[in-house]
């Protein structure tokens, strides 16, 4: 089973998920397990991680930004653009997100390298970064 990320609201306008059959779940739950679990647990012993592929520029401009902020991360890089994309592919089944990298912080996913240069904008990733882990 894969481990639980917290539930966004659902925003207004979004379509909500039909229910899935028990044997679906079951294939969905485990489509590469331990590729999940293996960042799971890279988010919950690391204060930042940044999960990435080879070559990809957004990648390497989060890693550039939480850098230039100083703020130190685990990084880990799954495949390149033509490699991997099975596998990748259970990442964004869990999260319910489209692209990479994925940056986490403190336990909670914030999103991808336009997200973080968001954060830095508005003063809130060294708030972040400071604050408490997500429960």
């Amino acid at each position: 089973m894969l481990p639980p990320l917290s539930k966004p609201a659902m925003s207004p306008g979004m379509t909500p998920r039909p229910p899935v059959h028990p044997a679906i779940a079951d294939v969905q739950s485990n489509f590469h397990a331990d590729l999940v679990q293996e960042v799971a647990q890279a988010v919950a012993t690391n204060d930042v991680v940044v999960v990435g592929v080879s070559g990809l520029q957004p990648g390497r401009k989060a890693k550039r930004l939480l850098d230039e902020q100083k703020v130190p991360y685990r990084y880990l890089e799954y495949g390149s653009y033509f490699s991997g994309w099975r596998r990748r592919l259970a990442l964004k089944m869990w999260l319910g997100w489209p692209t990479f990298p994925l940056v986490f912080i403190k336990g909670t996913f914030v999103g991808g390298a336009s997200d973080v240069e968001r954060l830095i904008a508005s003063g809130e990733l060294p708030k972040l970064v400071s604050g408490p882990r997500a429960s």
